[in-house]
């Protein structure tokens, strides 16, 4: 349950509506910002590379159980900072989710095409990089842990092109 304003408190029904009602807001600012990537659609031509854009919607994360909406963008398709224009870039930036666990944190990235063996790690501190490469496929992802952990500490696995990775404490 959780308080409403007036003092009340908000249950069942009326606050999964809420709920529903703030994705569609954030769901609506983000359609606005996709409209300005959508006019550099003509733009979308870089040699024989193809032009992957998405975004994943992620609902309630934060340690307090709070209602936090966060958007990730993934694909290959950028807007230059500098010129405003958009690009398709030759390397794909994957979904990646990570899940804090008792004795370890696991990350999930998913990336089509590729097997264990095409996937390299680097960690410095608590900043892992995942990079992969198979034929036409690229993927790099920088990815913030919540802890350091020694990439001896590290067990991956990929199975259909979905990568996990295992950070033991």
């Amino acid at each position: 349950m959780t308080k409403r304003k007036g003092g009340g408190e908000e249950s069942g029904f009326g606050g999964v509506f809420k709920g529903l009602a703030d994705l569609i807001e954030k769901l609506g600012d983000l359609a606005d910002k996709g409209e300005a990537l959508k006019q550099g659609q003509g733009e979308l031509h870089h040699r024989d590379v193809k032009g992957v854009y998405g975004f994943s919607v992620k609902v309630g994360l934060g340690d307090k159980g709070d209602k936090e909406v966060k958007v990730e963008p993934f694909g290959n398709v950028r807007r230059d900072d500098k010129t405003g224009e958009t690009m398709v870039q030759e390397i794909r930036e994957p979904v990646v989710d990570v899940f804090e666990e008792k004795d370890h944190t696991l990350v999930v990235a998913e990336m089509p095409g590729v097997s264990t063996k095409d996937v390299t790690l680097t960690v410095k501190d608590d900043l892992l990089t995942i990079y992969a490469e198979k034929r036409d496929k690229k993927y790099r992802k920088e990815i913030l842990l919540p802890r350091s952990y020694p990439q001896e500490k590290m067990k991956m696995t990929c199975n259909n092109g979905i990568l996990e990775i295992k950070c033991v404490r």
